[in-house]
């Protein structure tokens, strides 16, 4: 079974919908999905998520069904360098988490006290027990890391989420601490990112990321990606943001 997780297109948050530029990226990624179509859709509430999906599933004649639970990862914790400031687990220095070793540990990450005084183990718990839901839906239960086959298949699933609650979503999949993905990795707008089942052996599986924030389908229409979740590269660049 493979897991297709797709980000939104360039996004104008004030309008919970999509910039110029991420309507033109959707369709960019519509262009790509047509050509294999999955078996079944999944899609965040929001609307910036559901207008990245929407050329998609009316050139394929298909809907999704939404998840709550695949909303932008909901959580607000004090940023360690800015007293009385909320921000995402995913908005962090790197000087207050890298040399911190509960961060680089599944499960330990979430006793960090800024963490648990934000109550991110209850969103993290939620968003992670639908997942394991969902995935048993489709044929695959979870026992410790490690997934029983209950029902193999070959089934292709497209989820349309954001950066935050897919690195989550990734966390749980490949065992290791959204810290590392949320502040490793970027999925920049429409990026695709494809993990799989292996079943090695007969009843056990587990999933292997094959590739993560693909954008070729950008690429191959002479569009530049977005710059959306992105940090400055170099300082002193113009235009690009540091906080």
């Amino acid at each position: 079974m493979k897991l297709i997780i797709v980000r939104h297109g360039d996004p104008d948050y004030s309008i919970d919908s999509l910039t110029e530029k991420g309507w033109r990226e959707a369709h960019c990624l519509a262009d790509r999905l047509v050509k294999e179509p999955a078996d079944y859709y999944y899609c965040s509430p929001l609307g910036r998520a559901r207008d990245t999906a929407k050329e998609t599933m009316e050139r394929l004649g298909r809907s999704y069904e939404v998840c709550d639970w695949l909303r932008e990862f909901q959580t607000a914790v004090h940023r360690p360098d800015a007293q009385g400031r909320l921000t995402g687990c995913w908005d962090w220095l790197p000087k207050d988490w890298a040399d911190r070793p509960e961060f680089h540990r599944q499960g330990d990450w979430l006793e960090n006290p800024i963490m648990k005084e934000g109550n991110v183990k209850k969103e993290y718990d939620w968003v992670v027990s639908e997942l394991d839901k969902l995935i048993l839906r489709h044929g695959y239960r979870r026992e410790g890391n490690l997934y029983k086959v209950e029902r193999g298949n070959n089934d292709t699933i497209v989820m349309f989420c954001h950066f935050g609650v897919e690195s989550v979503l990734l966390s749980r999949l490949i065992n290791i601490p959204p810290m590392l993905i949320w502040h490793g990795m970027v999925a920049l707008p429409t990026s695709v990112t494809t993990v799989a089942t292996e079943e090695r052996r007969e009843g056990t599986a587990c999933f292997r990321m094959m590739g993560f924030g693909d954008l070729s389908h950008l690429y191959a229409k002479g569009e530049p990606p977005a710059f959306a979740a992105r940090f400055i590269e170099k300082w002193g660049n113009e235009g690009e943001r540091i906080d």
